[in-house]
């Protein structure tokens, strides 16, 4: 039986979202994406992350010439 985290620190949530810290950071600063803190680290809900993932925008493509 594998456990899925409830949370995930910054560098745990760049490694499972293959987004960039900085990318998390400019989303923390707009309001995007929300941290919590416990202590001096900053953890992040995995239903917080998911929910931010299935909201960014959807890549536009374009029908074949």
């Amino acid at each position: 039986m594998q456990i899925e985290p409830l949370a995930y620190t910054v560098a745990q949530a760049v490694a499972v979202s293959g987004q960039s810290r900085t990318s998390l950071y400019a989303a923390f600063k707009s309001g995007a994406l929300i941290a919590r803190k416990r202590g001096f680290r900053s953890v992040i809900l995995a239903d917080d992350l998911r929910a931010w993932l299935e909201n960014l925008p959807r890549l536009e493509t374009r029908p074949a010439a």
